[in-house]
């Protein structure tokens, strides 16, 4: 068994594993979940993947997915230099430092700063001329006093709306709706999506950098964004809201559904995750591969954790950054791990049925 690694896999991808092993040209499709610092726990596999595996040759596309910060992830992957965008994410992510209970105006500029070091000088250009990488960044659009900036008018309305998701998921329909900008065109594997209402809408030069931005505009820590170009009017936010760990219907595709989560289980929305029952069955996930750190790595990490958003307020800045620097060290032992499993072709050996 893999020390760092835990992989779990659904009935159709162990099929194909142990036919193939793991091969670029087998993967569909790859989601990003939301988040927060948590993607700083993934890094390690998030640079075997983009930078290495997912290089190969292939001769379709591969649609990835993300919401929050899964989406700013899966935007490094749609660069021509995955690693050197990851590495420009990790060094700006890193670096924030803010006063006690900032204003969600201070925490959305510096977000702001931190996907413009993400994207670079040509990365928009890059991302929307990618040959094969086919980028879908999921928002929230809200509706009601979700909509509203002011923070108590906000909270009651993610109060009613958390309220009536503890009855059904599908009451989120009365307060937001899942927009999912793009740029598979016809091609996209969600453009079915039914479980809740959802718009889809290209990805353009007018509105990549304001869906990355609402996508991971965390309601109440960040300010929404109104009025994205190309899409329909409105008050944008966290995508994760909707789609917090996307158990989606991911089709009906002959290929891997390769999904690097900081969890070995799903989280549907993020009204759901203090709903212990609310879980994502197997029915979504028939074709997919999870990747996730082990409890022996977690172990050796600052608190015996990935990082999380508490840290920003349970933690002194230096303490925080000199944490979260040393996960990134730790993500080396995962990152080796995975390139050899992946060389070894012998995977499926090392991995549990989802």
């Amino acid at each position: 068994m893999s020390q760092s690694l835990t992989l779990l896999a659904g009935p159709d991808a162990l099929r194909i594993l142990r036919e193939r092993g793991l091969r670029a040209e087998d993967v569909d499709i790859l989601p990003g979940a939301s988040g927060g610092p948590k993607w700083l726990g993934l890094e390690g596999i998030d640079r075997v993947l983009f930078g290495e595996l997912l290089q190969q040759p292939r001769t379709r596309p591969l649609h990835l997915i993300g919401s929050s910060i899964g989406s700013w992830r899966l935007a490094c992957l749609a660069q021509k230099n995955p690693v050197a965008a990851l590495k420009r994410f990790a060094d700006a992510y890193l670096e924030q430092r803010y006063p006690p209970k900032p204003p969600p105006s201070l925490v959305s500029e510096r977000s702001a700063t931190i996907l413009d070091s993400l994207l670079g000088p040509d990365g928009m250009e890059e991302i929307l001329t990618h040959p094969w990488a086919r980028l879908h960044v999921v928002t929230t659009r809200c509706k009601g006093l979700l909509a509203v900036e002011e923070s108590r008018v906000q909270l009651a309305g993610f109060v009613l709306g958390a309220l009536a998701n503890a009855v059904s998921r599908r009451t989120l329909g009365l307060h937001m709706e899942r927009v999912i900008f793009h740029t598979a065109g016809d091609s996209s594997p969600f453009a079915g999506l039914k479980d809740l209402p959802s718009v889809h809408r290209p990805l353009t030069r007018d509105n990549l950098r304001p869906a990355l931005i609402a996508s991971g505009s965390i309601p109440m820590v960040l300010a929404g964004v109104r009025d994205i170009p190309g899409a329909p009017p409105g008050m944008y936010r966290d995508g994760g809201v909707v789609d917090y760990h996307l158990d989606v219907n991911y089709g009906t595709g002959d290929g891997l559904v390769l999904y690097p989560h900081f969890y070995p289980y799903v989280v549907p929305g993020w009204f759901d995750k203090s709903l212990k029952w609310r879980r994502a069955g197997p029915l979504n996930f028939r074709r997919a591969l999870i990747i996730t750190p082990s409890p022996a790595h977690l172990a050796r990490l600052p608190g015996g954790r990935i990082p999380d958003r508490s840290d920003f307020t349970e933690m002194q800045v230096d303490d925080r950054i000199r944490a979260w620097k040393q996960v990134l060290t730790e993500g080396d032992r995962m990152a080796d791990e995975l390139r050899e499993l992946i060389a070894s072709g012998r995977i499926a050996e090392h991995v549990q049925p989802l």
